[in-house]
């Protein structure tokens, strides 16, 4: 029987503690907040169609710059990660992930039995994507590489210089291989930090993936899309969805609508809150400095802290979470990412900010109740 690779990462849609910082959201949106429910009473619940509502495609193509018929609405952003796993990979192809990352992209290309080759991006080189690194895991029998900007557990971007060099690359090793860029945090900026471009319009070989869960708040709606400005794939992407799902929810999509129409205050409010949590957890480091190091992400809800190995040894750092546990707190796991466990992500944009200073609180007793005083003092 074939199986799935389990991962604790599914405890982030079970039961959640008092103090969340696990979750890489930002707080859900209300149904109130986008229409009156009476609107939908005269909504068919028929099929929708396989490419997608065109109003929606059209909305999300203009914040693109791209046209309508480039984009293909999916079940959630999952839905389009395992799309574009199935359709450039047949099996045995070689496909290229960085790590850490998030586990669900490469459970996706296990499943369609590509040949992962895993590029490790370190901590203490802030999560940065050196394309010359990115060499010597390219071969002419390369399908797909996988990024995602910002990164999903640090937050890292990865600069347009970057991405154009990882193009130019391609090229030379492998011209058939499509380069898939997660952007699901990329308009998750802070304050008044400008919202990256995106990479879609960079090269027809790049292909756009995002959701509306994380920026916009709507999870829930399980809404996504992938942006091509390859037709023959995108056609392959209209037939897999079908074939796995059919259409998506005319409900979904009908909100999705309305999610988009409210875009810029969505976010304009989100940009304020996420600068907030920012400065709070920036501020909760430096306090914590003897403790703990960490990354300061380029954008969305989320940040990698790591527990500094001249304090906390392989017993304690198991420690240090069985502690937290105890105060009603959780942080996202390294191990979920394919980092290591003294790594965590922490996720600031969830709670709100009055609890988001009492989870802070409660990490940072955690930290000081199981340090090795010996090691810390050394």
């Amino acid at each position: 029987m074939a199986q799935f690779p389990a991962n604790d990462i599914i405890s982030l849609v079970g039961s959640s503690p008092r103090y969340d910082l696990a979750e890489s959201v930002g707080p859900d949106l209300r149904l109130a907040e986008l229409i009156d429910p009476a609107e939908l009473g005269n909504l068919p619940l028929a099929y929708a169609t396989a490419a997608g509502d065109a109003r929606l495609r059209a909305a999300i193509a203009e914040a693109h710059a791209v046209g309508p018929d480039d984009v293909v609405i999916t079940v959630g952003g999952m839905h389009a990660l395992f799309l574009l796993a199935f359709t450039p990979c047949d099996r045995g192809d070689e496909a290229v992930i960085t790590t850490p990352l998030f586990p669900l992209v490469r459970t996706a290309l296990d499943a369609v039995g590509a040949r992962v080759q895993a590029l490790a991006l370190s901590f203490d080189r802030r999560y940065r994507l050196d394309p010359g690194e990115l060499r010597g895991s390219l071969s002419a029998g390369t399908k797909l590489v996988c990024l995602a900007s910002p990164q999903n557990p640090s937050g890292v971007a990865a600069p347009a210089t970057t991405i154009r060099e990882t193009l130019e690359l391609m090229e030379e090793i492998c011209p058939r291989a499509y380069l898939l860029v997660d952007e699901t945090y990329r308009e998750a900026a802070y304050g008044d930090d400008p919202v990256a471009d995106t990479a879609v319009t960079l090269s027809p070989k790049v292909i756009s993936v995002a959701s509306l869960s994380k920026c916009h708040g709507a999870p829930g709606l399980r809404l996504g899309w992938a942006i091509t400005l390859d037709p023959r794939l995108r056609l392959q992407l209209i037939t897999g969805k079908f074939n796995t799902v059919v259409s998506c929810s005319p409900v979904d999509e009908a909100l999705a609508l309305k999610v988009l129409e409210h875009r810029a205050s969505i976010l304009a409010e989100r940009r304020v809150r996420l600068d907030v949590g920012l400065r709070r957890t920036a501020a909760w480091a430096r306090v914590n400095n003897d403790f703990i190091e960490w990354v300061r992400p380029d954008a969305g809800a989320l940040c990698c802290v790591r527990l500094r190995p001249e304090v906390f040894d392989d017993a304690t750092v198991a420690r240090f979470y069985r502690a937290l546990a105890v105060r009603g707190a959780r942080v996202a796991n390294g191990i979920w990412f394919g980092d290591e466990a003294r790594v965590f992500r922490l996720g600031f944009g969830l709670l709100p900010m009055a609890e988001l200073g009492d989870a802070l609180a409660a990490l940072a007793a955690a930290l000081k109740e199981v340090a090795d005083p010996a090691r810390s003092s050394r």
